[in-house]
């Protein structure tokens, strides 16, 4: 147990889950796929914000240590020995965000494979550069690149594939 004079007062845990907690939900519906397994992993975040003794060097270091967290949970909890299948493709169909306006982009994006829709999501949707990225997802700078690239690729090859399909 954390001695209570450790543990982050509730209006620092408040503000830094306003700033956060749209991004950190996100981030874990995109592993997660079902809304309440999103929520119950987010939940886990801001709980482990909570017990983090060390205080951030500043806005974007509690950011980067927010997306870190939210992927590793999320990862631990996809391997975790209760979960014997993911969700139906039907109920991932169903989700809700409140970004980006876009949906059928949104939609587009979350077919692309993990590591895809993750730098995708950092970089546009957060403004994050493919150095920081790389920084926050612990992987080398070249391989990032590569990944958006290939992202970029991908998800314009949908796109045209979706425009034909209409034509």
């Amino acid at each position: 147990m954390i001695p209570i004079e450790q543990i982050r007062t509730q209006r620092e845990v408040e503000d830094i889950y306003q700033r956060h907690v749209d991004m950190v939900y996100q981030i874990c519906i995109m592993f997660m796929k079902t809304i309440p397994d999103a929520e119950d992993v987010t939940q886990t975040v801001f709980r482990k914000v909570m017990e983090y003794r060390k205080p951030f060097r500043d806005i974007e270091h509690e950011k980067a240590w927010l997306i870190v967290t939210a992927q590793n949970e999320c990862k631990n909890q996809l391997r975790h020995w209760w979960r014997t299948k993911r969700a139906s493709e039907e109920t991932y169909q169903k989700l809700t965000w409140k970004e980006p306006a876009q949906e059928e982009l949104w939609e587009y994006v979350l077919s692309l494979p993990e590591k895809y829709r993750m730098v995708l999501y950092l970089h546009y949707y957060h403004g994050y550069t493919t150095l920081e990225i790389s920084q926050i997802l612990n992987q080398n700078h070249s391989t990032v690149r590569t990944w958006l690239v290939k992202a970029r690729y991908k998800l314009k090859h949908i796109l045209e594939e979706e425009e034909n399909a209409k034509a």
